[in-house]
């Protein structure tokens, strides 16, 4: 359960209306709860989707980015950030067989050494912060240092959101299937 409101437009006073044309312009509509929190600081919001845009504009493949962000959102078993990625990593390329696989994507075989290379830096940075050099040159064999930027921006960015969807306590929608349904909350 949501530990804020969720701010729909209708709550809102007219000079927060530009935000939420903005967010039904950017993001799905209906607008999803994350983004309905985070309407309670409209400054940070507006800062938060204008840093996320510019992650999506980056040199890093969709494909790549979708990864690392999924295997973030399995590392940390955020339910919110799995079910939102899954049509992400669809439009990316992935197909349903490697969508189901990225929680054991190391086992895998429908993975290529660079997704796998990406895959393992964007776990080890969750669960441990600090990356070998192994892991890092891993990764780095397969990209410029451009995106290898852009890549650590991603994975702490998305690393920041499972912990902002589990402090504010954002409940999945309910069009969303649970990726984790033995557990109905998510442990960031």
């Amino acid at each position: 359960m949501a530990r804020v409101p969720y701010l729909r437009r209708e709550d809102a006073d007219e000079s927060q209306k530009p935000l939420y044309d903005r967010l039904e312009a950017e993001r799905k509509v209906p607008t999803a709860n994350i983004f309905l929190a985070l309407t309670n600081a409209p400054t940070q919001l507006d800062a938060f989707l204008t840093y996320a845009n510019s992650l999506r504009a980056a040199d890093l493949s969709p494909r790549l980015r979708e990864l690392a962000i999924l295997t973030v959102g399995y590392a940390t078993r955020s339910a919110y950030e799995v079910a939102h990625h899954q049509s992400h990593g669809l439009a990316a390329g992935l197909t349903e067989e490697q969508l189901a696989a990225v929680a054991d994507f190391e086992s895998s075989d429908l993975f290529d050494g660079t997704e796998k290379a990406v895959m393992r830096l964007a776990k080890e940075s969750t669960l441990q912060v600090d990356v070998s050099e192994e892991t890092w040159r891993a990764a780095a064999g397969h990209l410029t240092d451009k995106q290898m930027v852009e890549l650590s921006l991603s994975i702490a960015w998305y690393n920041s959101g499972v912990r902002i969807m589990g402090l504010l306590g954002i409940d999945l929608e309910n069009n969303y299937p649970n990726p984790f349904p033995e557990s109905q909350e998510q442990v960031p």
